[in-house]
């Protein structure tokens, strides 16, 4: 399917505004399960948007920058995800993988850029010593506006400009490189689930995890509301065990300030 000029400026405006939020990081909504969502809502093919959001949410799950590091950047990622899958016709798995060169282009821009306005910080310096805030506000002012450009720029050439070559290229792909991607697409949420697992993953925590996997694998379900619905239901126990485990750990550090003992209570 074509996407049209007004399409076009609108998806710009959108991935300028969720640009700018993942230079930012204010509102979040540069997240792939919100870009997506969204990009499929201007497409006019909110499905197509919300699956693609899921899978894609889930291949950047353990990425995040750290210090002047970028990783591919996920809003960029999330809007050609469901661009590539509705002017193409691919599954969002597969849309996932072909996406990526996108992603990679702007965070390679970024770290240009990074790179560039670093050559600011000795007046930015100088203009925080001498409490100079109008033009220190300058330069973060300038700093969005060239990010939020930038992301309009490559967003519209990205998904209307070359909506017709890239169109063509993934037809003249054969089946074979078409399923190499749909597989790598499938992989890339198992791999960014990973990552964030590395992370936060405790051991008090691995018997929710495998009785998760159980649930969601091997029992039938229509949907994932009810596997959810199990979750919501252990997080709440949780909840409520640790919060007992706190009252009574209130009470047991006033029973020693007061003299008394732990086996006393």
């Amino acid at each position: 399917m074509q996407i049209t000029f007004l399409q076009g400026i609108l998806l710009s405006i959108f991935g300028a505004i969720a640009g700018l939020d993942s230079y930012t990081e204010a509102l979040y909504i540069f997240r792939p399960i919100i870009s997506c969502a969204v990009t499929g809502l201007i497409l006019g093919d909110p499905v197509t948007g919300l699956l693609a959001g899921g899978i894609a949410e889930l291949t950047f799950a353990g990425l995040t920058n750290a210090g002047g590091t970028q990783p591919p950047n996920p809003a960029v990622c999330g809007i050609m995800t469901v661009v590539i899958a509705h002017t193409t016709n691919v599954a969002p798995a597969t849309a996932v993988g072909l996406s990526l060169p996108f992603a990679m282009l702007m965070q390679y821009i970024i770290l240009m850029y990074y790179s560039l306005f670093s050559g600011f910080m000795p007046t930015m310096d100088k203009a925080a010593q001498n409490a100079d805030t109008g033009k220190f506000n300058k330069f973060i002012y300038f700093s969005m506006f060239v990010m939020a450009a930038t992301f309009f720029v490559i967003i519209f050439l990205s998904a209307y400009a070359a909506q017709g070559p890239m169109a063509a290229l993934v037809k003249a792909m054969p089946k074979w490189l078409i399923h190499g991607f749909e597989l790598a697409g499938g992989a890339l949420p198992a791999v960014g689930f990973a990552m964030l697992l590395k992370v936060l993953l405790r051991v008090n925590y691995v018997p929710y995890l495998l009785l998760g996997f159980v649930i969601a694998s091997f029992i039938n379900y229509s949907n994932v509301l009810p596997a959810a619905v199990i979750g919501v239901v252990f997080a709440m126990i949780d909840f409520f065990n640790n919060k007992q485990h706190q009252k009574l750990q209130t009470q047991i550090d006033e029973v020693k300030e007061n003299g008394g003992s732990e086996d006393g209570i």
